[in-house]
């Protein structure tokens, strides 16, 4: 089950489109989903979460809180909506485009996908290219 809660006045177009879209990644890659719960928030909230959680003093568009089990994906993602605005821009990307972004790399954290070093990134980034075109082509 995928669930979306906002804490803020942005709210996600299509929720079941979206869902949809998130399962047929995860099944594309060989997990399956027990529960996970996307939460759109603000940068304060993010900070603090990344503050009290991780140590880290700075501003970031998604954290991942992960309690998936093997191949069965559990946990919460929360997103800062102001970062993503604020990325859309800096990318030249729409807004929903670039949430989609951070929505299916929370998803690849949680199947195993890192981003600490370039290799990595380069992957993540490939796999996200590949699931965004997914959720346009099946529309």
């Amino acid at each position: 089950m995928i669930s979306f809660n906002y804490q803020g006045t942005f709210l996600l177009k299509d929720e079941e489109r979206h869902r949809s879209w998130l399962i047929r990644a995860v099944d594309q890659e060989g997990h399956n989903i027990s529960e996970i719960t996307y939460i759109l928030t603000t940068d304060a909230e993010l900070l603090e979460l990344n503050s009290n959680f991780l140590g880290h003093d700075y501003y970031t568009d998604i954290l991942t809180f992960d309690r998936s089990d093997n191949k069965t994906l559990n946990g919460d993602i929360f997103i800062s909506t102001e970062r993503v605005k604020e990325n859309a821009v800096l990318y030249d990307e729409s807004e929903e485009e670039e949430l989609r972004r951070v929505m299916i790399h929370g998803i690849l954290h949680m199947m195993g996908y890192n981003d600490s070093n370039e290799e990595e990134k380069k992957l993540m980034h490939k796999k996200e290219n590949i699931y965004l075109k997914m959720f346009h082509v099946e529309q």
